[in-house]
Parts: C-alpha cells; sequence; structure tokens
C-alpha cells in the first residue's frame, strides 16, 4: 500500500469515528463549511446571511444552505441572535487534536479519535479576571518570552514562590519571577543582563501568567 493510500484510509478512519462522536472533520463538506465561515468571521466579525452564504461556501440553493446551518447549530457550532442572524455557538473556535507531536525524531501517526479544544477554555481560567498583555523587552527570554509574545493574566493580589507575575513597582508594570531572597520577596528575570529587582518599598503584584502565546 502506497503512503498517498495509507493516509487517505486513516482520514476515512477518522472521519467515521469522528461521526459517532459528533466532530465535525476537516476533510468533510461540513467542516469545510465550517472553515469558510471561520474564515469569514475572522476576517468580518460578523457572520454572513442565509442568502451570502449559498455563494460563499458554493451551495445553489436555499434548502442546501438550511439543511447545512441546521446541522452545525445541531453541534453547537452555530446559533441564532435574536434578530435571526447567525452567530458563533459554544463550539465555533474549537480545533481538534488528532495526537502529540514529538520535536525529537518522528513518531509514526496512529489513528486515534482526535479530541477538541477550545483555545480560550484551554488558556483561561477567570474570563472575568484575565487579561492580555503584551511583552516588551527580553528579560523574560530564558522562560521562553519573547518581545512581541502575548501573555494572559490572571489578575490576582498574590503570587506564589515562582510564579512569573505582572507586578508594579515604582508605579511601573514589569514581568518577572516571583521568587523569595532572604525572607522578602523579589522579581527575578530570565536573562542574565538583566538584574534582580529588589524592591526597597512596597510591591504589589498585578497578576499571574497562566500562558502565551505568538505568532510566528
Amino acid at each position: 500500500m502506497s503512503d498517498r493510500q495509507g493516509r487517505v484510509t486513516l482520514a476515512t478512519r477518522l472521519l467515521t469515528a469522528e461521526r459517532s462522536f459528533g466532530i465535525v472533520h476537516p476533510m468533510s463538506d461540513d467542516g469545510q463549511y465550517l472553515a469558510t465561515l471561520q474564515d469569514y468571521y475572522s476576517k468580518h466579525r460578523v457572520l454572513p446571511s442565509y442568502a451570502a452564504i449559498g455563494d460563499l461556501v458554493g451551495l445553489r440553493s436555499k434548502a442546501s444552505v438550511a439543511e447545512m446551518v441546521q446541522r452545525l447549530k445541531a453541534e453547537g457550532f452555530l446559533k441564532s441572535a435574536p434578530d435571526r442572524r447567525l452567530k458563533p455557538g459554544d463550539r465555533f473556535f474549537e480545533r481538534s487534536i488528532t495526537e502529540s507531536v514529538q520535536a525529537g525524531t518522528p513518531n509514526p501517526v496512529f489513528d486515534a479519535v482526535p479530541d477538541v479544544l477550545g483555545i480560550d477554555d484551554y488558556l483561561v481560567r477567570n474570563p472575568s479576571r484575565t487579561v492580555l498583555i503584551r511583552v516588551k523587552g527580553d528579560s523574560m527570554t530564558g522562560a521562553g518570552i519573547h518581545p512581541g509574545d502575548i501573555v494572559i493574566v490572571e489578575m490576582k493580589r498574590i503570587g506564589n514562590v515562582g510564579d512569573i507575575v505582572v507586578a508594579i513597582v515604582d508605579n511601573e508594570f514589569t514581568l518577572k519571577r516571583l521568587v523569595k531572597e532572604k525572607g522578602r520577596f523579589v522579581l527575578r528575570p530570565e536573562n542574565r543582563a538583566y538584574p534582580v529587582i529588589r524592591p526597597l518599598g512596597d510591591m504589589e503584584v498585578f497578576g499571574v501568567v497562566r500562558g502565551m502565546f505568538r505568532r510566528y
């Protein structure tokens, strides 16, 4: 069996299994329709009208559009706003995870049913207390945090030793690791070019870093 045949067979098994789990596979027709709607929403921040969906996804009849929308609604990807326009459902931003990937030597592909993940659900524990902050400077590169990265910060006044925190020192925000030195809290950079911050007065923790992302 060729590599291409093997990939097709694997994709077919995944597609069959995912249907039983209520997962819309990217290779299915509904998966392609959903991806097109996701791209449209990413660009315009609204979903198209029923009339425009047919032209957008290549469905010729109103009945076909209505059936597709109903299927995506049933799976939680779409829902109706009070004005009857479409809006993203609870699962609209889910992405499938088929397996882990080794960073070392290649590992064989296996036919596991993909899990699904909402990026916001994964990164944000407490939405009402979470803010996104863009990183400036390179004092935390040793922790894998680089200039331009976005850190997800849960606003809280107390951090634990070892947490990466956003702290307020001399009325300025700084991103550092919270450590203890001789019984008092100090802020340690993760870059040897920068000194440890040992506040002379009070130091206030603004929030604790819960995650990070960047665009390559």
